[in-house]
């Protein structure tokens, strides 16, 4: 069994053959609709949500798979794939952590970091990083380079500092943590434009508007989103900021072990921290959540709009009538249902008037029985396999 139909296996509760076998038949081609009601015995009876809900995976999870093999493909050809970072790959799960471990080693045009770093100036910022009783400006004048534009200490610092910001803010473990407080505890905040209030009335409700972005329902994302788009409304995402050892700022720092402690680097490695945070990680975080409501409000409209049909489908087309219902088969035999007035289920059979039973005048017998019994005033056979052939019965009754 392969890695992605035994994970499957685990998150349906399903036995893996059961697995394979649905998704043999979805590469074959086949629909859900068409697995659920003809291939139940090849897959066990699985039903078309479980279907539904395991091609969705399916291919998400071969597109994590895909992505990961890129990523390997492209940090062995840079040459900077060691065990513990290959493993780390492995193991991420989702497409959020795979893309985390590798924004470090992605390509990308040419950053402040990597210019202070082709001048020299990682040493700088990790021996400042490594021993904060060190004095950055006396350090950093050992390493002004003319040549190399670092024409002064501050110079020298900046560089220091690009380094170090863009280290924190690619630190796959720290972002992930981050990520998550800023799902559960940010804000999102609206706004009229200025002079849009008239034109955009329709959305005066989201003129002066702010909730936690993790409680917003699907509608309201939606609305929000598409308010912004008419260049009505102005979204802001924003982190509240938490006290104390909760702080993200806190955090970041934490995770590098930097404190004040009235060290000669303490206030320059907190100031590098304060602006990884401004500049880069609450930005990504920001993006990132925008992203996760747009994909939330999207599935869940989906997955609304498909109840409400599916209710439609299911209403009465003809009113309240006591209505006998046939599911045509050969083999299998017609499966018939009875229900009343109310929609309530009164008889249930079956009936193999067809090949190889050919059972026809019994089969009549029983739904005219059925038919006089519960008061039958509508007639419904559904349309696939000995659907012609169950009709041709039901006009001898």
């Amino acid at each position: 069994m392969t890695p992605i139909a035994e994970r499957l296996s685990n998150e349906l509760s399903a036995k893996p053959w059961q697995i394979e076998a649905a998704i043999a038949l979805l590469d074959e081609g086949s629909t859900v609709p068409f697995i659920a009601r003809y291939r139940k015995e090849a897959t066990g009876a699985l039903d078309d949500v479980q279907l539904r809900k395991l091609e969705e995976r399916l291919t998400y999870l071969r597109e994590l798979e895909e992505r990961r093999k890129t990523i390997l493909e492209s940090i062995l050809a840079q040459g900077k794939l060691n065990p513990s970072l290959k493993q780390a790959i492995l193991d991420a799960d989702n497409k959020a952590r795979l893309e985390d471990i590798y924004l470090p080693f992605k390509p990308k045009r040419r950053t402040k970091a990597q210019i202070a770093i082709e001048a020299g100036l990682l040493e700088l910022a990790e021996s400042l990083l490594k021993n904060p009783a060190l004095d950055p400006k006396s350090q950093a004048a050992h390493f002004i380079n003319p040549e190399k534009n670092i024409n002064d200490v501050d110079a020298a610092l900046e560089g220091a500092r690009a380094i170090l910001v863009e280290q924190f803010s690619e630190d796959a473990d720290l972002v992930g943590v981050l990520r998550n407080i800023y799902w559960t505890q940010g804000f999102i905040y609206a706004k009229a434009r200025k002079g849009k209030e008239s034109a955009g009335i329709k959305y005066a409700d989201y003129f002066d508007f702010s909730q936690p972005i993790a409680k917003l329902p699907s509608h309201r994302i939606l609305a929000l989103m598409r308010g912004e788009k008419e260049e009505i409304l102005d979204l802001v995402l924003k982190a509240e900021q938490e006290e104390g050892l909760g702080g993200y700022q806190t955090r970041i720092a934490r995770h590098f072990k930097i404190e004040d402690r009235g060290r000669l680097g303490d206030h320059w490695l907190l100031d590098t921290v304060r602006w990884a945070w401004r500049t880069k990680i609450e930005l990504h975080l920001s993006l990132d959540a925008r992203a996760r409501l747009w994909r939330y409000a999207e599935e869940e409209a989906i997955r609304v709009f498909a109840e409400n049909l599916r209710d439609l489908l299911l209403a009465a087309p003809a009113g309240s009538r006591a209505t006998l219902g046939l599911d045509p088969g050969f083999r299998t035999g017609v499966k018939v249902a009875v229900i009343d007035k109310t929609g309530k289920i009164v008889a249930t059979t079956a009936i193999y008037p067809h090949e190889p039973q050919r059972r026809w005048d019994e089969a009549l017998t029983t739904l005219a029985k059925l038919a006089r019994e519960n008061n039958v005033e509508l007639l419904a056979i559904g349309n696939g396999t000995a659907s012609r052939e169950t009709d041709k019965l039901a006009q001898e009754l």
